[in-house]
């Protein structure tokens, strides 16, 4: 198969500008894959994010835009709740997020998700060419390449998490998992954020299901077929986050904070609102500090921006209701006539206007409980001013972390260890500040998106043929 073959990417969603809320095919991981698509005038198939009000979801629904094809089709109610909501994200997320007490085991689900990832397969495959190069996206889809094969297809698949992988014990508590891991190994290529996760599958394959693995080469082969598994710490666009500094919404961002915040120093936060994040502990972080350094109420604002997401499961409005507890609570605490120590925004913003707030913030707060890569913190050290950078503090859990170790990394379970990360950051000199960033962008700038998706792609070329 020739480097030049046609690249077809699956995930559950598809960044089309109809797809609501879909990420936009502008920059970032959507913008990598829409310029990999255009070099090798791809196809991009998923779910369109709308459901079908009929209940018929067979139809898929093309268009063509700057030599990119995108196929979508629609769910049923039934399809959302069983598959994306119930297995996806109330059984999967949370599992391989550590969180095992917030995992939802449910035979419905389970079938849901097999039936959607089997949906998958049956519209797709018709689209696939017999030289395609096929390449699927995340947990929502891990059985998609088994159903593939099923169908015959001989191509070249590649799989790609972008969440951890949980260890061997807590892997194991979920129903059937030898089944789920008996269909990842028909892809030819399996692609983690960290060595630590693909650490963690590797033992997995070599514990539970007794298959033959080369610690080396990261092939795993069971019942005569061998698959590859390797480590791919995904990156930002920089060069189109980066321009986005010279914006006027960046611009006008950064005015509107520094000048809010006037002689205080900003500190942000910028995560989903989500319990991997880590939030209610970063607020209970953060009191910890005004309570050992009351006299620096007045040097300190921290500013959490949590745009909502899946609002429709139960742990998520139970999270946004513990935020904004735990927030009122340090504000009627420590507030002021004139000023706030927390300001807590439920919504999102435009990555122009989040580069300005990053900028005018002299601490980058990125303290997930667990986290894949995390690029947030990647794009918090992408906008700072190289003459006057500022701190990023960082979770030791965040896949990130194994790149930045020139942040402040923390263990976010500890109020105690963020509070002092706090103190460390606001009065760290500008020589030191300078010196953790000057190492920090070299590996922002160099380990880009771009570069991600061409290794990845390199290597599927590279495999052998199923």
């Amino acid at each position: 198969m020739s480097a030049d073959a046609r690249l077809v990417v699956i995930s559950n969603r598809v960044a089309v500008p109809k797809a609501r809320g879909a990420a936009g095919a502008q920059g970032g991981l959507a913008g990598a894959l829409h310029s990999a698509l255009k070099d090798r005038s791809g196809l991009w198939f998923g779910w369109s994010g709308e459901e079908s009000e009929s209940g018929r979801t067979g139809n898929v629904s093309t268009q063509t835009s700057d030599g990119v094809t995108t196929a979508t089709i629609d769910l049923s109610e039934r399809d959302v709740e069983e598959y994306y909501n119930g297995y996806a994200n109330s059984t999967l997320w949370p599992l391989f997020h550590y969180r095992l007490d917030l995992a939802q085991y449910e035979r419905e689900t389970g079938k849901g998700y097999e039936r959607v990832n089997e949906r998958f397969a049956e519209l797709v495959s018709p689209l696939i060419e017999e030289d395609d190069l096929v390449w699927v996206h995340d947990y929502h889809l891990v059985p998609l390449g088994e159903r593939l094969r099923s169908r015959g297809l001989k191509n070249r698949i590649g799989f790609f998490l972008h969440i951890p992988w949980p260890a061997t014990r807590l892997f194991v508590s979920l129903p059937y998992h030898e089944r789920l891991v008996r269909t990842m190994l028909h892809y030819d290529l399996i692609g983690f954020q960290t060595k630590e996760w693909l650490d963690s599958f590797l033992h997995y394959c070599r514990t539970e299901l007794g298959a033959e693995v080369d610690e080396e080469t990261g092939s795993v082969t069971l019942d005569g077929r061998t698959t590859t598994a390797r480590a791919y710490p995904i990156g930002i666009d920089w060069d189109h986050f980066s321009a986005l500094g010279e914006t006027k919404d960046a611009w006008e961002a950064e005015q509107r904070l520094a000048t809010s915040t006037r002689d205080r120093t900003a500190m942000i936060g910028v995560d989903r609102l989500d319990y991997s994040k880590g939030l209610p502990e970063r607020l209970d972080g953060i009191s910890r500090f005004f309570d050992k350094n009351p006299e620096r109420t007045r040097d300190l604002v921290f500013v959490q921006i949590a745009p909502p997401s899946r609002e429709d499961v139960d742990s998520y409005q139970a999270i946004r209701a513990t935020l904004e507890q735990k927030a009122g609570q340090i504000n009627g605490a420590r507030s002021e006539v004139d000023l706030v120590p927390v300001r807590y925004v439920n919504r999102g913003y435009s990555h122009s206007e989040l580069f300005g707030f990053f900028r005018a913030s002299k601490i980058g707060l990125v303290t997930p409980l667990r986290d894949g890569m995390n690029l947030v913190a990647k794009e918090y050290i992408a906008a700072q001013d190289p003459e006057d950078p500022g701190v990023l503090i960082l979770s030791r859990f965040a896949g990130a972390a194994a790149q930045m170790e020139d942040a402040l990394l923390v263990n976010p379970h500890s109020p105690d260890d963020l509070a002092h990360a706090i103190k460390t950051a606001l009065d760290m000199p500008r020589d030191e500040r300078k010196a953790r960033y000057e190492k920090l962008i070299a590996t922002v700038r160099d380990d880009n998106v771009q570069d991600w998706t061409k290794t990845f792609l390199e290597d599927l070329d590279r495999v052998v043929e199923y």
